[in-house]
């Protein structure tokens, strides 16, 4: 009787790797079907990739300290003409 225990144990083990195998098969495919599909909507959608996010955010950026210095300037010069006005 224990061999033929040991054997439907060595059975069941066989089954169980074969069955997870199997299982990791499954969701590798599962993985790069949703992967697939997800790349697919994006696409369709039109998203724009990090990249090119990342370069007109730094163009934005560079747009508002610029903005920035160039309203300082104006203060500046407004300043400037108004004690001229004042002066004459």
């Amino acid at each position: 009787m224990t061999q033929t225990s040991n054997r439907l144990l060595d059975e069941f083990a066989k089954l169980m790797t074969d069955a997870a195998g199997a299982a990791q098969g499954v969701k590798k495919e599962i993985d790069t079907l949703v992967k697939t599909q997800g790349e697919r909507i994006l696409k369709d959608m039109d998203v724009v990739r990090r990249e090119e996010f990342e370069v007109v955010k730094a163009m934005a950026e560079k747009a508002r300290a610029e903005n920035e210095r160039l309203e300082a300037r104006l203060v500046v010069l407004e300043a400037q003409l108004s004690a001229n006005k004042g002066a004459l």
